[in-house]
């Protein structure tokens, strides 16, 4: 599967109470949680993210609390992929479980800048920054957690 988006970019330790603030935890549409992506790191993101777009982040993106939210609402807003130095393991798993795919391949975080177009094979691993020019390599996915991101999520391979 490939996947072609504008970059926006997020630091270290992007938690998941600054992905999905607490206080929207009761809204039950997806749609709707989704309008909160991100607004208190960045207000405007939701306004700026358009489908297929990707986010860019360092380490430990995802770090604190289990809450699937995170993902869901990141997926739900439009972004179809996240590239990070480093994910906390909890919101990985979550990630895969509801089908937003995500890779950790620091040198394309470190190179990529907000506005800036990535190509991304799931399949091989491939990265191209394409407004740079410039290519990295990271571990694709087994073939059935493939399976579960091509299905959109784990409980729709059931």
């Amino acid at each position: 599967m490939k996947l072609q988006g504008k970059v926006h970019t997020f630091g270290d330790n992007v938690d998941t109470d600054v992905i999905i603030p607490a206080r929207y935890l009761n809204i039950a549409s997806a749609e709707e949680l989704s309008t909160h992506c991100m607004e208190d790191i960045d207000a405007q993101f939701t306004k700026k993210v358009k489908a297929g777009d990707i986010i860019c982040a360092g380490e430990n993106f995802g770090c604190g609390s289990s809450r699937e939210h995170a993902p869901l609402s990141i997926k739900t807003c439009g972004v179809t992929c996240v590239v990070a130095k480093s994910f906390a393991r909890i919101f990985y798993r979550n990630a895969i479980n509801i089908g937003l795919p995500i890779l950790e391949c620091p040198a394309a975080v470190d190179e990529a800048q907000a506005g800036d177009v990535l190509q991304v094979d799931l399949d091989t691993g491939s990265i191209e920054n394409v407004t740079r020019g410039k290519r990295y390599s990271t571990a694709p996915f087994p073939p059935e957690i493939q399976k579960i991101i091509a299905a959109g999520g784990l409980l729709k391979t059931l």
